[in-house]
């Protein structure tokens, strides 16, 4: 297996990852995130502090597409390439704000004598780190990723369609939760996340199964190497 083949199937298996971790999160999260009365059901602890390590699994996995692509994306340009690896990370960034947030939830729920209204400050912390991270940062990571897969064919294009689509609308929806047009967790909010959500699902498989494509570089370098065997260009 090439460099860049092995470097596919990593960058598409971590892409798998982000949404598995961030599903799970959202789940394991409800309980102890709709617990507006104040009061833990019994065991929501424990299922927060596994969403917690979803989240940190999360954390992990995206900002590794960040550092995986950096290498294919840079024969392209360097400037876009460090863009999309530091927009990654400061979306990895935000997820880790909220996951404290919900570890000093965790604690103060735990706690009947903590201060009255701490705990729905910090709700309301993870749910604006929710909307900034997942949401505007990987909108707008969508965005750069798909126009660079776009423009230089590494996947098919209509799958750098979707995120070229997905991108804003999720940003834009964003922007609609923020002013108070509907809640984040939401049927509305759900149909603006599915063309990101569809896109990065099909750039995962594609990578896994197929690869980069020419437009990656990859098959430049090949034909080279095979016209002079001594490896010295041309």
């Amino acid at each position: 297996m090439s460099p860049d083949r092995r470097t596919a199937v990593a960058t598409g298996s971590l892409f798998l990852l982000t949404e598995a971790a961030a599903i799970a999160g959202a789940v394991l999260y409800r309980p102890l995130l709709g617990a507006a009365d104040g009061r833990l059901a019994q065991g929501a602890d424990m299922r927060a502090l596994l969403g917690v390590l979803c989240e940190v699994v999360l954390v992990v996995a995206v900002a590794g597409t960040g550092a995986a692509l950096f290498p294919v994306l840079r024969r392209h340009g360097e400037g876009l390439a460090l863009g999309y690896a530091f927009g990654r990370l400061l979306e990895a960034a935000v997820i880790t704000l909220g996951i404290v947030a919900v570890l000093a939830l965790v604690t103060l729920r735990r706690d009947t004598e903590a201060a009255a209204g701490a705990d729905v400050a910090l709700v309301a912390v993870h749910d604006w780190t929710f909307l900034l991270g997942p949401n505007i940062a990987l909108g707008l990571n969508s965005v750069l990723l798909a126009y660079l897969a776009y423009r230089t064919r590494l996947v098919p294009r209509f799958i750098a369609v979707l995120g070229l689509v997905g991108g804003p609308l999720i940003c834009a929806s964003a922007v609609a939760v923020m002013f108070g047009a509907y809640p984040q967790l939401s049927v509305a909010g759900a149909v603006a996340a599915l063309p990101v959500f569809a896109w990065e699902l099909a750039l995962a498989g594609w990578l896994i199964a197929k690869g980069f494509g020419p437009g990656s570089g990859a098959a430049s370098r090949a034909d080279g190497e095979a016209a002079d065997p001594t490896g010295v260009r041309r």
